[in-house]
């Protein structure tokens, strides 16, 4: 049998055969199946590969899908994967098997977990990492906000994603000072921080604002793929006129794996198609804070970032929201070494420089580990 996409759906509270058979039909040709040209049945449209045995209210349904049907580029993978399924009530996709000749169509994360690491002069321990906020901030504020945590060592600072071109900060004036100001605390502490602004801007803007980013000094971009695009972020991620690393937010992704009976599971979304866009850094609700994923639920969005997928390679996972210096300990317990800890609001109660400095000193002592 040639390569094909195999894409695995947990079915619920209906007639799984009949959803399988609608499935293959609605994720191929969206026509009558009996309609369509002997050919297009026998080689378009999905074929069932199984229906296993229901339990409870829930059966695991498979369905593979010819590569014709993808043609190599991440749009129609997405449509194959989530397009009108998604307007189906009760379809759950668990798990996705990617070819290697699907696969080798993306470049993936350009630097990935040892690029990354060789960038931030980081050893083999966790990086520290944080992001500018609150929304309402001048740039110079940002920006020595910035000064300070990277003067403390942090290894990454990126915009807040809701910094957009907002009448506070307006993006090019505020990319231009952070990134002057996080070169200047480099320059005095021999330190390798990266700075990521955000790319949240008009879809006719994002392309450019990217070059003009690393045109004033950014040396790392904040994508938000759930608004701007999986593909968008994938286009600058290999462009090779950009080639900076790439932070995925989850902005606006989170209904697509919130629902137990409906949507894409966590490492699908979180991992697998980060990793297929680029992303060299993927950021996600930690279980513990306030957004509500379980443990199990990170766990398997960080074993998808690290695991064989192609020839691509292994992401950065940046579990956040809510998080403090004190979760540290258990964040690498949980996740190991290949973890970028994202500190937020929690390092503005005190004094910042010492609490950054407090962060990174604990984040080195894993170093030996």
């Amino acid at each position: 049998m040639p390569s094909r996409l195999v894409i695995h759906y947990d079915v619920y509270d209906q007639d799984p055969r009949e959803a399988a058979e609608a499935l293959r039909v609605e994720q191929s040709i969206e026509f009558p199946n009996d309609l369509a040209p002997q050919w297009i049945q026998d080689e378009v449209v999905g074929q069932i590969v199984s229906v296993g045995n229901t339990t409870g209210n829930v059966t695991r349904v498979t369905i593979s899908y010819a590569l014709g049907s993808i043609g190599g580029e991440l749009p129609a993978l997405l449509n194959v994967v989530w397009g009108n399924a998604s307007m189906l009530g009760g379809i759950k996709v668990v798990d996705v098997d990617y070819p290697d000749e699907l696969l080798k169509n993306f470049r993936g994360p350009r630097f990935g977990l040892e690029g990354l690491r060789n960038m931030a002069n980081a050893g083999q321990r966790p990086l520290a990492s944080t992001a500018l906020k609150p929304m309402g901030m001048s740039s110079s504020e940002l920006a020595d906000m910035a000064y300070t945590i990277a003067k403390a060592g942090f290894d990454t600072i990126k915009d807040d994603h809701s910094l957009a071109n907002q009448p506070w900060s307006l993006w090019e004036e505020r990319v231009e000072l952070v990134s002057a100001a996080v070169h200047k605390a480099n320059a005095e502490t021999g330190g390798h921080c990266l700075y990521a602004p955000s790319l949240n801007l008009p879809a006719n803007a994002i392309l450019p604002a990217a070059r003009k980013a690393k045109e004033l000094g950014a040396t790392s971009l904040l994508l938000l793929p759930g608004i701007a695009g999986w593909d968008v972020m994938r286009a600058i991620a290999e462009d090779d006129d950009i080639a900076l690393p790439i932070m995925a937010h989850p902005a606006f992704v989170g209904s697509l794996v919130t629902s137990p009976t409906q949507g894409l599971s966590h490492a699908i979304v979180f991992s697998q198609l980060a990793r297929i866009a680029g992303a060299d850094i993927t950021i996600f609700p930690n279980f513990g804070g306030r957004f509500g994923f379980s443990q199990e639920q990170c766990l398997s969005i960080a074993h998808a970032a690290r695991a064989p997928l192609g020839e691509l390679r292994p992401a950065w996972i940046s579990p956040a929201g809510g998080m403090s210096p004190d979760r540290i300990g258990d964040m690498i317990d949980a996740y190991g070494q290949d973890t970028a800890c994202l500190v937020g609001g929690a390092l503005h109660r005190g004094d910042l420089f010492a609490n950054s400095r407090e962060m990174v000193e604990l984040l080195h002592g894993y170093e030996s580990e």
